[in-house]
């Protein structure tokens, strides 16, 4: 059987850099590549449940996430993946299906597995967040925030309703709706009364029959843009807060023939439509979250210390063509 002694002899260097290079850790660029390289000439197979009784954690991470289909969480996946690669980290991904139980069986599976880490989009509090965070694993929290101790990076989901509707309004729009997600996730309810701020300040009203909740999925701004163009006096514009609500309600717009109502959306569109050249787009950027969430779970199972962080995640600036500027 191949050794860790035997792979530093072929490449020339100590057992302790053959050891850091396997965990991931920093090492110059052509001690990696003489390492990786004796690893793949020797066939060298880490032992690693021994490795995870050392380090009192397995080299896997839970990636959990509501919604897989979503092609904000997949992008978001990928980021988080390509990060956990290079450390040496393999992802297991996980989908609620936005079900808090869902959520604390897969939680719970990552502290009795005994993951080094988790990165988690919640479908709602979980105690399980501050009980794995004392076990000593890495925990961040993306996309939506929680009252919770732990590294979070966040979109300013006010702003992000606040700009968006600014920009409909500055289209010579008046009558705005806003179709957002379930009342208890942060995230719709931040971007809607950032939709209400930027209504008042340019003197507009925000009726309540202008504001639906429902699922963020593609039924959900089906069933809303619906509603919204049954109403007695429909609306000229609607903000939807994510991009499946978003192709939701540009589904209902388009099969209306109503190309005079305006479209907001906050996010990505997996697709181009015809209508592109009148709708604000708000992109976000969901690989970068991913991988500036990824960056702080190494760290943090590398043994970096210090309190909390939370990060606000940028984001590009509105395009009125529907490109990215």
């Amino acid at each position: 059987m191949t050794r860790i002694k035997d792979v530093a002899a072929r490449a020339g260097v100590s057992t302790a850099t053959v050891s850091r290079v396997l965990n991931g850790a920093t090492v110059t660029p052509d001690l990696a590549a003489a390492v990786r390289q004796a690893v793949d000439d020797l066939g060298y197979t880490p032992d690693r449940t021994a490795r995870s009784l050392r380090r009192r954690h397995s080299e896997l991470i839970a990636l959990v996430v509501p919604d897989i289909e979503n092609p904000f969480f997949t992008s978001l996946a990928r980021g988080v993946e390509d990060v956990a690669r290079e450390a040496g980290l393999s992802v297991v991904l996980c989908n609620t299906d936005e079900e808090t139980a869902a959520q604390e069986h897969y939680l719970r599976i990552a502290a009795d597995e005994n993951m080094a880490g988790v990165v988690v989009a919640p479908a709602g509090p979980s105690p399980w967040l501050a009980k794995l965070a004392g076990r000593d694993r890495a925990v961040v929290v993306v996309d939506r925030e929680v009252p919770d101790d732990v590294d979070q990076v966040v979109f300013d989901n006010v702003d992000l309703g606040r700009r968006a509707t600014r920009a409909l309004v500055a289209q010579g729009h008046r009558r705005i709706a806003c179709v957002t997600g379930p009342h208890a996730t942060p995230t719709a309810s931040d971007r809607a009364r950032g939709w209400r701020e930027a209504l008042a300040e340019a003197g507009l009203p925000a009726p309540d029959d202008l504001l639906v909740h429902a699922s963020f999925r593609v039924e959900g701004g089906e069933s809303a843009g619906r509603q919204l163009l049954d109403l007695p006096e429909r609306p000229d514009a609607v903000l939807a807060t994510n991009n499946l609500v978003g192709v939701g309600v540009l589904r209902v717009l388009s099969a209306a023939h109503h190309p005079e109502v305006g479209l907001g959306i906050i996010g990505d569109l997996p697709f181009v439509t015809s209508r592109m050249d009148s709708t604000v787009l708000l992109p976000l950027r969901p690989r970068e979250m991913g991988l500036t969430a990824a960056r702080m779970l190494v760290a943090r199972i590398q043994g970096e210390p210090g309190p909390a962080r939370r990060v606000v995640q940028p984001t590009r600036p509105i395009a009125m063509d529907g490109t990215s500027l």
